[in-house]
């Protein structure tokens, strides 16, 4: 789910491949920002944007594997979505001539799981469906919560393994590869939860997104006065960030242009911000980046209700008064 630890575990899997094993990375990104290309920079990573991976994309999916296979000739893909892959298995069992679907991972964030898995029936579907259950940041809670926590997953899935994720020593190929899930054998097999059926739009019925967008031309940095956008202070930024709700914020991620202070200058940074936790990593290399100064896109629930608040709290703080640099899309 958004902002469970995904991509830091794929890292950490990459990390003790060998060296010459080849490794496609296919994700998905809510709204048109591409971050892990960067962070994966050692990698090749293929991101599909503006939409949920296994439904309003899946059309896309046969094309897209062929693709790499056709122009990287991978000895594995790796495909991370946010979403349930009942779709998408299905697809790639109808390719079995050309490629095997091997495993299914959920990774549980264990501070928020509780929280969200009573709005979010996409986390109760991953829970249920898959081969293996990682356990992640289970070290920033106590030992009571995290026996609360699987004791909410074991009524969804009582008996798929469930490993906690060591920070330390990450997982290896042994733990993930292999497993020659037998999920999603049969097209027409149902899937529920809840006594729900699968809804294919099930993502966009849960999550809002706010995109921001501020691309400044040289000539318009000429004409900007007090009351327009400038690059922020890290720090300042920073602050603001800690000041986000959880409560219906899940994720923020994309880029953003900072200055340490005043007389430095600015600098490239990846924001992820999950829960009301954030890292800012600078870009050194940033010949394959979208030149905007922002480039954001926050994802959570119910912006509906709060939408005001939340929209006005983004462009005050950017002083964004283009109508083109912000845009809100509301969760059916």
């Amino acid at each position: 789910f958004l902002g469970a630890g995904k991509t830091t575990i794929i890292q950490s899997l990459l990390q003790g491949l060998p060296e010459n094993y080849n490794v496609v990375i296919l994700k998905n990104e809510f709204g048109d920002v591409k971050t892990d290309s960067a962070l994966l920079k050692n990698f090749t990573v293929s991101e599909m944007v503006n939409g949920c991976l296994c439904c309003v994309l899946v059309g896309q999916m046969k094309n897209a594997l062929y693709e790499i296979k056709e122009k990287y000739n991978p000895d594995r893909v790796i495909i991370e979505t946010s979403a349930f892959p009942a779709p998408i298995s299905l697809q790639i069992r109808e390719l079995e001539k050309d490629f095997k679907l091997d495993s299914i991972v959920t990774v549980i964030d264990c501070e928020n799981f509780i929280g969200y898995e009573d709005k979010s029936y996409t986390a109760k579907m991953q829970a249920k469906y898959t081969d293996l259950i990682l356990l992640n940041k289970h070290e920033f809670v106590s030992e009571e919560k995290l026996e609360l926590v699987i004791d909410h997953i074991n009524v969804l899935n009582e008996d798929t393994a469930k490993i906690k994720y060591d920070l330390k020593f990450g997982v290896t190929a042994e733990m993930i590869f292999g497993l020659d899930t037998k999920l999603f054998m049969n097209s027409v097999e149902t899937f529920e939860v809840d006594g729900e059926n699968f809804d294919k739009r099930h993502h966009f019925k849960e999550i809002d997104l706010i995109q921001i967008k501020v691309k400044l031309l040289a000539n318009e940095l000429e004409k900007k006065n007090s009351n327009d956008y400038t690059i922020k202070l890290k720090g300042d930024f920073e602050n603001f960030l800690n000041g986000l709700s959880s409560e219906n914020i899940y994720r923020v991620k994309g880029f953003i242009k900072l200055k340490e202070d005043q007389n430095h200058q600015e600098k490239v940074f990846i924001l992820n911000w999950a829960f009301g936790k954030f890292t800012l990593n600078e870009i050194v290399d940033v010949a394959n980046i979208d030149e905007f100064d922002i480039k954001l896109v926050v994802m959570g629930v119910d912006f509906v209700n709060y939408l005001e608040n939340y929209v006005t709290k983004f462009k005050e703080y950017f002083n964004l008064f283009d109508e083109n640099h912000i845009r809100f899309l509301k969760g059916e």
